[in-house]
């Protein structure tokens, strides 16, 4: 088959094409580079630079390359963004979406997996989240991800086609340095840019009901993650019809306080964090419950904590080279 994967040169979505080509998947990005790098798509896979706005543009990409199935993950992600500028994320994230179905079903392309986040459920009370806990997303950007799922669904069932929709959950680390995350807006990268600057990464708040009083999250291996979207776009391919909703994630537990501390020890600091006060709408605790995944695509997650730390160093050494 032939995948069209929209944001296929951005962190998570080179990764992906990465874990498409070497299942033997043909793969082509579709990226309009506002984030993306185009140095990331490997040798052999096409580029097309466009917008998943631009309707006629993902028509005639579709269609050049035969496309058999897509993987969307284009959208903007940032929480703090989205409260800012949430016409900007409805109009990519929702319009974008519709725009881009509309020209799948016109093709008759039969397989979509959605890429979708645990900003769907808020701020669950529960000790592992699974995919029937109450969606009440607090942000514009979960709220358009949310949207993002209703769409894919009822398009699916209209116009019968297969999709699956994956809530990621905390992505971390990198395949090689070269596809590490280029960005600051994750836990790993922003201890890292402390540490390296020289100064004591931040806590923010150390109240909270868990064991240590930092909040819990859940963390992915970007790698293990890719090899989902593998895994689900095969399903979608042999099973017609099909419609999943499913958490990537590990099922384990991760305190900030404990992932500070690990990532000094890898990295050879010594600077223990200090606290600041709660940022408004932090949960204490959101871990994935991989059940379902395990049960429909026999996935599991390979990759430790270690493994996620150790080899987003690596990449980020490579962007901040020390002197």
């Amino acid at each position: 088959m032939t995948w069209l994967i929209t944001g296929g040169a951005g962190y998570i979505g080179a990764h992906v094409v990465r874990a498409m080509t070497e299942a033997g998947e043909r793969a082509v990005v579709y990226d309009d580079l506002s984030t993306g790098i185009s140095e990331r798509v490997p040798d052999g896979v096409p580029l097309v630079v466009g917008s998943t706005l631009d309707g006629e543009r993902v028509a005639r990409a579709l269609k050049d390359h035969a496309v058999s199935g897509v993987v969307h993950l284009a959208a903007k992600k940032q929480v703090g963004e989205s409260v800012e500028l949430p016409l900007h994320y409805y109009h990519e994230n929702v319009e974008g979406l519709r725009v881009l179905l509309r020209a799948v079903t016109a093709a008759a392309v039969p397989s979509f997996v959605f890429s979708s986040s645990a900003a769907v459920y808020g701020m669950p009370d529960v000790g592992l989240v699974t995919e029937e806990t109450p969606c009440v997303p607090i942000n514009p950007y979960g709220e358009t991800k949310l949207a993002g799922e209703w769409l894919v669904r009822a398009t699916g069932r209209a116009h019968g086609l297969s999709t699956a929709s994956l809530r990621y959950f905390n992505v971390a680390g990198t395949a090689t340095p070269e596809l590490a995350d280029a960005g600051v807006f994750n836990i790993v990268p922003m201890v890292f840019e402390k540490l390296t600057g020289g100064e004591p990464p931040r806590i923010f708040g150390d109240d909270y009901a868990t064991p240590d009083g930092t909040c819990v999250r859940d963390y992915i291996h970007v790698v293990d993650l890719a090899e989902a979207h593998v895994a689900a776009a095969r399903r979608l391919a042999a099973a017609p019809g099909t419609d999943l909703t499913l958490n990537i994630g590990r099922g384990e537990g991760v305190s900030v306080r404990r992932m500070i501390d690990r990532i000094n020890e890898i990295t050879g600091y010594t600077l223990p964090p200090t606290v600041a006060p709660r940022r408004p709408g932090d949960p204490a605790r959101v871990v994935a419950s991989a059940d379902r995944i395990a049960a429909e695509l026999a996935w599991k997650a390979k990759y430790g904590l270690d493994d996620m730390i150790t080899s987003a160093w690596e990449g980020w050494l490579r962007l901040h080279p020390r002197a």
